[in-house]
């Protein structure tokens, strides 16, 4: 008897689509195309010799314990490191306060399951980084826009969304993908004072 996989999924299946991101990353392995598509770093800037430096270093100083299995917070000594860096910006953090992913996605995925109820509204910038729509698309969530310019979101019309009641707002202050905008100064402390006002959380998205 062939098994009717149609009838095992879950629910949530039915909403799910394929990954934008995925299908960019597939054009960037074509030779032909330059992709304009994706925050892709220049490979030819890797430091591989310093990577394969370090990769042995560790392997040889504490291999067994690298290839171990290991607390789902992270490696400790890496989580002191993280919190030490916050730190010098002025975060009051220690090594409690991180948790290390496997990348931004998963992060973006966390934040979802633990935030987001089947309806809940999100505050993001227009336009936003797709990854973090794909990802919490999953958990029901919906948008709320606020319009973005050269100077990134524009916080003049913020307050408006804040009074519908978000779960948070999220934002690439930094060279915003994808517009490649950053947040000016003045913005970003009016930013922190509407948020405060309102009780609504900020999640920061700085890749670079």
């Amino acid at each position: 008897m062939q098994t009717p996989w149609e009838y095992r999924y879950a629910h949530r299946v039915q909403t799910m689509k394929s990954s934008v991101i995925r299908e960019l990353l597939k054009l960037t392995e074509q030779p032909d195309i330059i992709s304009f598509a994706g925050g892709l770093p220049a490979p030819e800037v890797f430091p591989v010799k310093e990577f394969q430096k370090a990769c042995n270093q560790v392997l040889m100083d504490h291999g067994a314990q690298a290839l171990q299995y290991s607390t789902t917070e992270g490696y400790v000594p890496l989580r002191e490191l993280v919190s030490e860096r916050s730190a010098h910006q002025g975060l009051q953090v220690t090594a409690e306060n991180v948790l290390i992913t496997s990348g931004s996605q998963q992060a973006l995925d966390f934040i979802g399951r633990l935030f987001i109820n089947q309806g809940d509204y999100v505050v993001v910038e227009a336009p936003t980084y797709l990854g973090a729509l794909q990802a919490w698309n999953m958990y029901g969530a919906q948008y709320i826009s606020v319009r973005a310019d050269e100077h990134g979101m524009v916080i003049d019309e913020l307050e408006a969304a804040l009074r519908i009641g978000p779960k948070f707002i999220y934002i690439l202050p930094n060279f915003q993908n994808p517009s490649g905008s950053t947040l000016s100064l003045e913005r970003r402390m009016k930013l922190v004072e509407l948020a405060d006002k309102y009780g609504v959380p900020i999640v920061e998205d700085d890749p670079y």
